[in-house]
Formats: C-alpha cells, sequence, structure tokens
C-alpha cells in the first residue's frame, strides 16, 4: 500500500482534531449552560414549592472521550449527564423529569430562537445561530444499603432503566490504555468520512463507530494510513454480517434497535465499501504520488489533500508569507489516556509598565481597550491552578502555545507539555495569540483540562 503516513499524520492534527482553543469554547458552553440549569431549578422550585437539587454533572460522550472532529462544524455535540437523588425525585417518572428539566432550561435560555426540546433520552438546548446543540441526559442514583460505597443509576429514557452514568467513558478510557491513541485516530477519521458529504444524510452515531472501530482495529499494522484502511475494511465485512451491535456497558443494550438504525449502519457500510474501493490504485506497484493524494481525496472529500496536490505555490500568490520552523508543539492524548472528567480552571493574573497584578479579565476588560483587548510587552504573566472539582490529583503538567506569523518567524512556537509544579509564571515577549493550558493528572489519565487564552500585542 503505497506509503501516506506523513501526510496522514499532519492530515488528523491540522484537520482533524478540533484545536484547543475551540475545544475550551465547547467546555465552556457546557458549564454556562449546567449552570443556567441549576439557576433555573432555583425559580421552578421556588415556584412549585419543590426542592430539586442536581447531584452530579458530568462530562459524557465525545467530549470526554476527545473524539470530536472539525467535520462535526455546525453540529457540534455537548453531552451532559445531570443526576439527581432517587429520594429528590420520590415517584417523579422519566419524561415528567425531562418535562421539569426542560422548564427549568425555559427560564434562563428565553434569549434561544428555540427552546428547549424534550426528546426521548434527553433534554437539547440548540445554538441555531453556531450549530452547537446541549444534551442533557438524566439520572438518577441511590445506595440499596447506607454501608454501599457506590451508587446505582437509572436513566431517563422512555423509561428508567438501569445505566451506569460513567461506564462508557471508563470503558473507553481502558481501551485506549490497552491499544494506544490510534484507537482514538481510527475513530476521529471514521467520523470525518461519515460526515464527509453534505448529502450523506442517516450516517451512524459516533458511539456506533467508536464501538465497531475498537471491535474491528486492525493492530497487525504500524502505520496510521494502513490501521485506518484495514479497519473501515475489516467495518465494511462486520455490518455484512451482522448490523447489530451491542454496548460494552450497560449488561450489553442493543445499540441498533430501529429500523432507521439499521439504515445507517447499511448507508455506512455501503459508502464506505465504494469509496475504499476507489483507494486500489494505492496497491498499485508503480502507484504515483499524484494518484495516491487523489485517491484519498476521493475518499475524504477535504480541501487538505486537494492542498497537496498545489503545493508548490509562488510566494508571490501565496495568501501570507511562510517561515520555516520546527514544530514543538506536543498534545496531552499522546503522552496520556484523556477522560475528561472534571473541571479546572486557571488562575491567570499579569502585570507590568506600572499595573500592579491582577487577573488577566479585569486587565483586558478595563485597560486592555487602549490596546485592542490585548497586553503590551514584558508583562508578567502568572498563572495557577484555579477552582477545580477533581478531589485529588498526582500532578499538573502545563503546555504554553505561541500561535501566528511571528512565532513561526522567531521559530518559536514553544507548545511542549512539562511538569513545572502548580504554578507558573510566564513574560509576554512578542506579538501574536498565545495560550496557555494546565492537565491534572490522576492514576495515570489525564482528568481535567484547564485554557487560557493571552493575546499579546504590538505595543
Amino acid at each position: 500500500m503505497y506509503d501516506c503516513s506523513k501526510e496522514f499524520n499532519k492530515f488528523y492534527r491540522t484537520s482533524v482534531v478540533l484545536p484547543e482553543v475551540e475545544q475550551n469554547e465547547l467546555r465552556e458552553k457546557r458549564k454556562l449552560n449546567v449552570k443556567r440549569l441549576k439557576e433555573g431549578l432555583l425559580e421552578y422550585n421556588e415556584e412549585n414549592k419543590k426542592d430539586y437539587k442536581i447531584s452530579e454533572d458530568r462530562i459524557q460522550g465525545s467530549m470526554a472521550m476527545h473524539t470530536i472532529v472539525q467535520n462535526d462544524e455546525g453540529d457540534y455535540d455537548i453531552d451532559v449527564g445531570i443526576v439527581f437523588e432517587s429520594s429528590n425525585l420520590n415517584s417523579l417518572g422519566p419524561l415528567a423529569s425531562r418535562n421539569m428539566v426542560a422548564d427549568a432550561l425555559k427560564r434562563k435560555t428565553k434569549q434561544f430562537a428555540e427552546e428547549p426540546e424534550v426528546k426521548t433520552s434527553c433534554v437539547r438546548l440548540k445554538y441555531t445561530s453556531t450549530g452547537y446543540h446541549v444534551d442533557f441526559a438524566l439520572f438518577k442514583r441511590e445506595k440499596e444499603t447506607v454501608d454501599d460505597k457506590k451508587y446505582t443509576y437509572e436513566h431517563a429514557g422512555a423509561e428508567w432503566s438501569a445505566r451506569d452514568v460513567k461506564a462508557l467513558e471508563e470503558w473507553f478510557n481502558a481501551q485506549i490504555k490497552e491499544k494506544g491513541d490510534i484507537l482514538r485516530k481510527v475513530i476521529r477519521l471514521s467520523k470525518m468520512f461519515c460526515k464527509s458529504r453534505d448529502t450523506w444524510k442517516n450516517m451512524p452515531s459516533g458511539l456506533l463507530q467508536t464501538v465497531l472501530c475498537d471491535e474491528n482495529l486492525s493492530t497487525d499494522y504500524s502505520r496510521i494510513d494502513e490501521v485506518f484502511y484495514y479497519t473501515m475494511q475489516a467495518i465494511v465485512n462486520r455490518i455484512s454480517d451482522s448490523t447489530e451491535v451491542a454496548a460494552p456497558v450497560d449488561d450489553g443494550r442493543a445499540l441498533v434497535v430501529r429500523d432507521i438504525d439499521h439504515q445507517r449502519m447499511n448507508n455506512w457500510k455501503s459508502r464506505l465499501a465504494s469509496k475504499l474501493k476507489e483507494l486500489d490504485v494505492l496497491f498499485k506497484e508503480d502507484c504515483t504520488y499524484t494518484e495516491a493524494i487523489t485517491a484519498w481525496q476521493e475518499f475524504f472529500n477535504h480541501s487538505y489533500w486537494d492542498g497537496l496536490q498545489k503545493e508548490v505555490i509562488t510566494e508571490s500568490s501565496s495568501v501570507r508569507k511562510s517561515y520555516s520552523y520546527t514544530d514543538t508543539e506536543e498534545f496531552i492524548e499522546d503522552l496520556y489516556p484523556v477522560y475528561e472528567q472534571y473541571d479546572v480552571t486557571i488562575d491567570c493574573k499579569v502585570a507590568g509598565n506600572g499595573f500592579s497584578l491582577m487577573p488577566i479579565v479585569e486587565y483586558l476588560e478595563t485597560y486592555a481597550p487602549r490596546f485592542n483587548k490585548f497586553i503590551p510587552h514584558n508583562f508578567s504573566v502568572r498563572c495557577k491552578v484555579g477552582y477545580t472539582n477533581c478531589p485529588s490529583y498526582d500532578k499538573v503538567l502545563w503546555k504554553v502555545l505561541n500561535v501566528g506569523e511571528e512565532a513561526e518567524r522567531r521559530n518559536d512556537i514553544r507548545g511542549q507539555i512539562q511538569n513545572r509544579g502548580k504554578e507558573i509564571t510566564e513574560n509576554s515577549r512578542f506579538f501574536g495569540p498565545h495560550y496557555i493550558e494546565c492537565y491534572l493528572i490522576k492514576n495515570g489519565v489525564c482528568v481535567a483540562i484547564g485554557h487560557v487564552s493571552v493575546p499579546i500585542g504590538t505595543n
């Protein structure tokens, strides 16, 4: 098979993985809407003389598992698990519970074009202008005896049904530990394919793709393009045998139930088989680079592969000058399994040019208009772990990334992930967008990610 692993790896990093800034935007939207729900519940309780309280809110789905991709643009799915005590809900049924949550959300989301939608498995809140939507899945929990250390959970679907609120993410984390991050890469690439054409409707959910990519992961190859190709071939054969898929948790509940679910599986199989056939050229002994790139372009239908065919561009026609720089950026998922189950914020303060130490948000809002919302050169930037609901962690890792033309011109993008303790100090040396992230590591897993943007101006 023609070796496109170098191009594949770049495609994955630049065009598949959602940039950290956008990932952080999803985190902020999740936290904001959980806050709205809690505030709405207070109003609901006061008006209806109730005392409903959220006992847990958990990051779930592709956000927790870090499998969101850029092709999700226009349809970012933010999954949140909302847990009540069984005794708090008392005899409230699953539909009535979802209606109660929708009512609470309506009170704090009147600026939205659409009201929260009560669906069979969740309450959905849509950002119609951006395509984001937040799915609040409802659970109730209880302990069978007072001495029990663990809760049992039930999900508010068509009826209350046993469902472990964190089992799926923990299963995925275990699979990543066993098989390596290549599994996450194949899942993301699969999702890119499934959303590669606007005309392709009724394709399988991210969960179905995750389960089948794990089940059929090709372990006989090391190159990313080969692993992906042979995993997709195995999935075509698997669906040809059966469209049935069982969840790897929750006692193997069926994930393909309705007629539309079976149709989605068959759509995946037929479209995948058709596009894989067009990759036959990769196995010709005289396959050329152009033929290989063209074949992958036909498969993914993405501008990245088009760009490779037009790589030789005169400087006069390029959009901006390109600088040769060393790409030193590291990614947390390449170093640790990621199961983002907790929140963490970065307490970032700045000082300099006569300004005493103050929160970066305060500086940008109060003083930065004179500098177009930028921090000037020669400021001190101090960051430490702020609020976190993580009860304990083993260490904190930090990443400082310089972005933009000036960083590339200086060959100074940085981006290494380092153990620097709970507090770091940086200096604003040159203009451009910069950001700092912290990672909480517990039992060899990254369980929380904090992010702060540090815009630096030219004066």
